[in-house]
């Protein structure tokens, strides 16, 4: 859960949405849907999140992708509680959230050098300046800009 979360900068209630209509195992695609008027998306899967969504698709019998020991949907609250436990057992000595991980994938991909628009479409907001604030402070932000 976490690892699709942060790759693919999800909300935590559009994690706990996801079903397996949204996931094509053979285009290696996820079907981004986002809430709050975002604008929906096609992410590619690497072969990291294909193999861990399989090995969950096989044991599922659930149209939701992420579901409790019991069966059930995962909901967010269930998603905050496996964060928390996820850091104690990591030895983090912060409390990370699940937006959280929405945060820490817009920097990721704007330090890598990924272009405000294709993030933007990426995160799925409809407005740029929601997405100004990962590029504004990357490191990289002007490199290559001039070549000697």
């Amino acid at each position: 859960m976490i690892l699709i979360a942060f790759r693919h900068g999800l909300r935590a209630s559009e994690l706990v949405d996801l079903q397996w209509t949204q996931v094509d195992f053979e285009a290696a695609r996820l079907a981004v849907t986002r809430v709050k008027n975002g604008t929906p998306s096609t992410h590619p899967l690497t072969g990291r999140e294909l193999r861990a969504l399989r090995k969950l698709r096989r044991d599922s019998k659930s149209p939701f992708v992420f579901v409790s020991e019991r069966g059930s949907p995962m909901t967010v609250s269930n998603f905050a509680k496996l964060m928390t436990k996820a850091c104690a057992v990591a030895g983090l000595e912060i409390k990370a959230h699940p937006h959280m991980l929405r945060h820490a994938c817009g920097f990721t991909l704007a330090n890598a050098g990924k272009d405000t628009r294709s993030l933007q479409a990426y995160l799925g907001h409809k407005n740029i300046q929601h997405t100004v604030r990962y590029t504004e402070l990357a490191p990289t932000r002007f490199k290559g800009w001039w070549k000697d």
